[in-house]
């Protein structure tokens, strides 16, 4: 579990874009929300993760992404602050329905794990975050967790609740795969990130050399599995 010298990547750390594929060879990844998993696993997987209230937000809802959220999901990307941070831009029900279909793709191979996370309301549930564990491969000791914030859920806590959840999630779903370090990373310009990060735990460890398709360097964060948030 070396750290690796400032601006040095660490083996394994790459930029990614999201709709990376990593082929997993074996058991031990996502379960599929639609009855399927890593190595042909079949049957019905319901996961519904919750993130407890705080004096600023109700509970969090956390659970698989559907087809009928692309309605949301397009709202949520007319934000700009948004755009600035994401290098899939979703502009249409048509690059939704992909985004959700890439997704659906990440849970069925087992590599990519992305949960939308609601708040429920009295009209209805609400979407105000994602947050994705990617990169995962059986035997792998590490991954990578992301996450976005609604433009309307940004100041109220949200965030770091919601990642609080998926890292409990992934380090206990995960251990014996071998998972032992999440890693979370973001460009030096966005300290919101930054702060997020050692709300949760995710300690900084690195300066990474800027590569494309982004223009700045970047901060590795980590996390082990047994650290206190």
């Amino acid at each position: 579990m070396s750290e690796g010298p400032v601006g040095r990547v660490p083996p394994g750390i790459r930029w990614l874009e999201p709709g990376h594929r990593v082929r997993n060879r074996a058991t031990g990844g996502c379960p599929g929300p639609a009855g399927t998993g890593a190595g042909g696993q079949t049957g019905p997987v319901t996961i519904t993760l919750h993130a407890p209230a705080s004096p600023a937000a109700p509970e969090l809802v956390l659970r698989p992404w559907r087809a009928e959220d692309a309605d949301a999901l397009v709202d949520v990307y007319r934000d700009p602050v948004l755009r600035q941070w994401t290098t899939v831009p979703v502009s249409s029900h048509a690059e939704a329905r992909r985004w959700l279909a890439d997704v659906r793709e990440g849970w069925d191979s087992g590599h990519r794990c992305t949960f939308a996370v609601l708040e429920p309301l009295p009209d209805g549930d609400r979407l105000v975050a994602n947050v994705v564990v990617k990169r995962l491969a059986p035997g792998r000791e590490h991954a990578e967790v992301g996450y976005w914030t609604a433009a309307a859920a940004r100041g109220r806590g949200i965030a770091p609740r919601a990642l609080e959840a998926v890292t409990r999630w992934a380090f206990d779903r995960f251990a014996a795969a071998g998972l032992t370090r999440l890693d979370l990373l973001h460009q030096v310009d966005n300290p919101a990130s930054c702060r997020v990060a050692e709300k949760t735990g995710y300690r900084f460890q690195e300066v990474l050399p800027a590569r494309p398709p982004f223009p700045r360097d970047g901060h590795r964060h980590a996390r082990w599995a047994g650290s206190p948030a």
